[in-house]
């Protein structure tokens, strides 16, 4: 049995929801004030805010697991109100990853997904992984890092890197 590439997706959406939950930490020491007005906030008045951009960052290693498991795709509330439900929606994210046991051979298969107004897209599941779900995942990771510095965070690229923080070494190690 194959499951390379799968548990590598699956190790990937995990770390990056580490740091997810890093940046909440973060919010939560930063804001501790004024959490909700955290939420509500966004970089521009047309895009989502920082609460809706957790759930969108969750909703594609989520729409991934149960793809995997044979289930239909199954947003989460965009309406993120606290950090604690921020936090939930993580944990059941990574619940589901842990979930996920089938082979390599799950990307080759075509999936279908609905955009809304009668559109859809068919694509393998490599390319709905690669094309789709990954670039998504991405975007709504950055855009919640991005809110959280507008609203004078102190975070950095380390904070958003964090997956690499084990592999670093310094010039003096053996």
């Amino acid at each position: 049995m194959e499951r390379q590439k799968i548990a590598a997706l699956q190790n990937i959406f995990n770390s990056r929801l580490d740091t997810l939950s890093h940046l909440l930490d973060v919010a939560e020491s930063h804001f501790t004030d004024d959490v909700e007005s955290l939420l509500q906030g966004r970089i521009a008045p047309d895009m989502f805010p920082f609460g809706t951009q957790i759930a969108f960052t969750c909703n594609q290693p989520r729409n991934f697991a149960l793809w995997c498991l044979g289930q239909s795709a199954n947003n989460l509330n965009p309406n993120v109100t606290s950090l604690t439900e921020a936090r939930s929606h993580i944990s059941s994210t990574k619940e589901l990853l842990a979930a996920i046991n089938v082979v390599d051979a799950k990307l080759s298969e075509i999936y279908r997904f609905e955009l809304g107004q009668g559109l859809y897209v068919e694509l393998s599941g490599l390319s709905y992984v690669n094309d789709f779900l990954i670039p998504n995942f991405y975007f709504h990771l950055t855009t919640a890092y991005n809110i959280l510095r507008m609203e004078g965070a102190s975070i950095g690229k380390r904070d958003f890197m964090m997956h690499l923080v084990p592999f670093l070494k310094h010039q003096g190690d053996a």
